[in-house]
């Protein structure tokens, strides 16, 4: 559902310019109905300056009629393209330098517990490049005998969510070697 941009501004208009119920502008402001009475009574707090749904783009003011007519109705904000919600693309996150040298520590656990996992999958798990996880694997990497392998979920390079998500890919694989599984 969208949202008024300025909720208590658009409900301070609503309130001295139409005939909606207070219940009514509080639903569709996402404010409680006693906070919409103080703005009708002037007790808000700081002076607001009331903004117009209408002119706005918000709401129609054939849907403020509908609903001044019927006090029971719901009003309906207008879609708005430029409010929807964009989903966050997935890509390179950054991590932290402080977490940057626990990646290779990261890799070699999931190395080691989960050695069907592609290199890609790892790459894009943990936020690393495919020449790092193939040195680690041959056991070729500049610091090789300092890596002791360590859950990346614990360490907080990744979510459980992801993990999992990627673990669930795996599960066929998974079940040939349940000893793998039990160090979760």
């Amino acid at each position: 559902m969208t949202k008024l941009l300025l909720p208590r501004a658009t409900a301070a208009w609503l309130v001295d310019n139409t005939r909606l119920t207070f219940r009514q502008i509080a639903q569709v402001a996402g404010l409680h109905e006693l906070e919409v009475q103080a703005l009708a009574d002037g007790e808000g707090g700081a002076t607001l300056h009331p903004v117009n749904p209408i002119a706005n783009g918000q709401i129609t003011a054939e849907e403020i009629a509908r609903c001044e007519d019927d006090p029971t109705a719901h009003l309906q904000l207008k879609d708005n393209p430029l409010m929807a919600h964009k989903a966050k693309k997935k890509g390179a996150k950054y991590t932290p330098l402080s977490k940057r040298g626990d990646k290779p520590d990261a890799i070699a656990w999931l190395v080691k517990f989960y050695p069907q996992m592609a290199d890609s999958q790892i790459a894009k798990l943990i936020g690393t490049t495919k020449n790092t996880i193939t040195k680690i694997r041959d056991r070729t990497h500049w610091n090789i005998q300092n890596i002791k392998p360590q859950n990346p979920v614990d360490m907080g390079l990744c979510s459980f969510a992801d993990f999992n998500e990627i673990t669930k890919k795996l599960l066929p694989a998974a079940e040939e070697s349940p000893e793998s599984v039990e160090h979760l």
